[in-house]
């Protein structure tokens, strides 16, 4: 198995409650990727924007989008993950979804709500972090607010890779670089952020900065514009840097409840 994993982070406009144009906006561009991407990443709620008006949102809008990613996953050869607005049963979720390319679906939901939007008003909020395997890799998928909680993304589970889907605003966008690269080092892990670009229906300005950084804090790929970010993941680095550096031994031991 490869011990390499090489993804791509889509660094997009989105528009505003329209699944259906989104998807085929980020069609074209998925259309593009090299074919030896194993791992290909989209914002937030990336078929409508951070919408707080989710009854706006058609209910088959949200398996629509889990069968377009099953089938751009699979006509790829790349896994594919971002979070949409989910519709169960009348109960709305902020739905991280990570699609292998035999199909194979694991889903995150946003443990912590946007208080500032409201989101906790609107969406229900998840109880269960999410480690998966893909690749060699041991990945934690999060959502854009659980990035400011350390305690949340503690690396209890030695995972390779952390990444966050977001849509960070530009006036507090220091706050996602500097978490970002905190993330890592405390970590030891890759970390990855996957941002929007551009202005969303109700005047929020979205500047970017997806980025990745290394196990050590440095930055390995970073954009502020609109374009697909390509990086490549190793985990001789991982494996390397944590036997040298035997920092995650001395994690406090504890444990949520």
């Amino acid at each position: 198995m490869s011990q390499e994993l090489k993804i791509a982070l889509i660094q997009s406009q989105l528009i505003w409650e329209d699944p259906q144009a989104n998807r085929a906006n980020f069609s074209k561009k998925i259309a593009s990727i090299p074919e030896d991407v194993d791992l290909i990443i989209l914002p937030e709620m990336f078929t409508t924007g951070f919408t707080m008006s989710p009854h706006t949102i058609d209910a088959s809008e949200g398996s629509k989008t889990v069968e377009w990613m099953q089938k751009v996953a699979n006509k790829k050869n790349a896994a594919l993950c971002g979070s949409i607005v989910y519709n169960e049963k009348g109960s709305y979720f902020n739905r991280l979804y990570f699609v292998k390319p035999n199909r194979d679906i694991s889903i995150y939901d946003k443990k912590h709500t946007f208080t500032l939007a409201g989101e906790h008003k609107v969406y229900q909020a998840g109880a269960a972090k999410l480690v998966l395997e893909y690749k060699e890799f041991k990945v934690c998928p999060l959502i854009c607010y659980d990035l400011r909680f350390p305690v949340w993304a503690r690396n209890a589970e030695n995972y390779d890779v952390l990444l966050y889907v977001a849509n960070w605003p530009k006036p507090r966008i220091t706050a996602w670089d500097t978490l970002l690269k905190a993330r890592a080092i405390e970590n030891m892990a890759y970390c990855i952020g996957v941002n929007r670009i551009g202005l969303d229906e109700l005047g929020h300005e979205y500047s970017g900065h997806s980025a990745v950084y290394d196990a050590l804090g440095n930055q390995i790929a970073y954009s502020e514009k609109e374009e697909i970010v390509y990086a490549s993941l190793e985990k001789k680095h991982i494996q390397g840097t944590r036997e040298k550096l035997k920092f995650l031994d001395d994690r406090d031991e504890f444990s949520l409840i």
